[in-house]
């Protein structure tokens, strides 16, 4: 019954991974730049919870994919389901929109094979595209008043389908790797339309169109080791580096012209059809955690990231720099085995973090600042063989500034102000059990 169990929950996480492609993230013009916005590997909904950080924290009930070593302490055959939600406002120097997005965030299997030995498999959004941005401007020095139109357009990204597993190898610590399989679909279109005044001709778009489709194999490993430092105190050390890789592509980029309402007044013409690779940098992390083994623990997490040596299709593009990021958050729940009194069982999370973004128009460096918070609610129907736990996860930042950075222009940089939201189901099941005649 198990293994049919297994069986159909994997058949689920391959049908679903469509859904998890091409993440919205509602118009996010620094997903332009690269393979889009990059998604640290932060973990998720009891990691959002706490600003994103945990690869120090060991935890039986959710899935610990954020660090492959702490697939150890897989108690139970766990099933997560992570689900986002956004509404951000965007401004420059002159102008502010809002939007908002809704997908699935993740799906996560984990099993413990043995008393020494877990793993797991899932399926997760590593890059996203989605970016619209318009403009006007006029042409000098013709006699005629002219202006040109322009409409710059993305959308899709990158995800990652994993198996990880972890060992003990001794008392206290253990190590974890991780493979996976990375593939996806970016699509761009930038459209120019000129305008001149007192014209009646039909305008006519002439519009580039880039289609990139991924596909590649990505490796992290990382280790755990737990020690108690008092009579009821643990400490947790864990580091986890993510391989830099080459992501093979292939990329084809077109060309046609459309009408006002988006006809085609051309056929379409292939400008060219190429292989080649994108190399996404190797990610490392360190963390530090402390925790009772019983109800509370308070996690330190930094990562650095070699975005400096980003390049895709043989050119760098926009220049790139390597990041940093640092977070601390934690978790408490007062009362676990409470009987009479739910909200001493719920579990209660915060954290805080900030972050370098690659990005340095003008020479300064922008940040990511945002404060996190969460819950997770038990069913009151759990028992010793299963149990299931809703979680939400919160997180408000502001990223970027609105700095003019030519006054002669007036164009500045952007700043995105966002709230995100995330929901967690977490199914726990002992699926294996050695049966006993009375």
């Amino acid at each position: 019954m198990g293994c049919l169990r297994l069986g159909l929950v994997v058949a689920g996480v391959v049908v679903a991974m469509g859904g998890v492609q091409a993440q919205g993230l509602g118009n996010s013009p620094y997903s332009r730049i690269g393979l889009g916005e990059f998604t640290p590997n932060t973990g998720g909904v009891r990691q959002m919870g706490m600003g994103g950080v945990g690869l120090a924290a060991p935890n039986a009930t959710n899935v610990n994919e954020l660090n492959p070593a702490l697939l150890y302490y897989t108690g139970r055959t766990t099933f997560e389901a992570g689900f986002n939600g956004q509404y951000k406002t965007i401004k420059n120097a002159r102008a502010s929109n809002q939007s908002g997005s809704g997908n699935l965030g993740y799906l996560a299997l984990s099993v413990p094979l043995s008393t020494r030995w877990g793993a797991a498999v899932g399926l997760k959004s590593l890059t996203a595209v989605d970016y619209e941005t318009n403009g006007i401007q006029d042409v000098a020095g013709t006699p005629v008043p002219t202006r040109v139109f322009t409409q710059s357009k993305g959308e899709g990204g990158i995800s990652e389908a994993y198996l990880g597993q972890g060992i003990r190898l001794a008392k206290g610590l253990t190590a974890g790797f991780t493979a996976s399989y990375v593939f996806g679909v970016i699509d761009e279109t930038s459209g120019s339309t000129v305008q001149i005044n007192n014209r009646v001709d039909t305008l006519v778009n002439a519009v580039n169109r880039s289609h990139t489709r991924y596909s590649d194999f990505a490796f992290r490993t990382g280790v755990h080791y737990r020690r108690k430092v008092g009579k009821t105190l643990n400490m947790n050390v864990a580091g986890v580096y993510g391989f830099g890789h080459n992501l093979n592509g292939q990329k084809t980029i077109t060309q046609e012209q459309e009408n006002s309402s988006g006809g085609l007044i051309s056929t379409p013409t292939t400008v060219s059809d190429e292989r080649g690779s994108t190399y996404v940098p190797a990610l490392a992390q360190v963390g530090v955690s402390f925790d009772n083994d019983k109800n509370w623990s308070l996690n330190l997490d930094a990562s650095q990231q070699q975005w400096s040596k980003f390049n895709s299709f043989g050119s760098e593009g926009v220049p790139l720099n390597n990041t940093m990021r640092v977070g601390l958050g934690g978790e408490i729940t007062p009362d676990p085995g409470s009987v009479d009194h739910y909200f001493q069982r719920v579990t209660y999370r915060a954290g805080l973090n900030v972050a370098q973004l690659p990005y340095q128009p003008g020479g300064k460096m922008l940040y990511d600042r945002a404060v996190s918070w969460g819950f997770a609610f038990p069913l009151p129907t759990a028992t010793a063989l299963e149990a299931t736990t809703f979680s939400l996860g919160f997180t408000y930042g502001v990223r970027g500034n609105t700095d003019i950075l030519n006054a002669a222009t007036g164009s500045s940089n952007v700043q995105e102000t966002y709230i995100r939201g995330q929901l967690g189901v977490t199914l726990n099941n002992r699926w294996f059990i050695k049966r006993r005649l009375q």
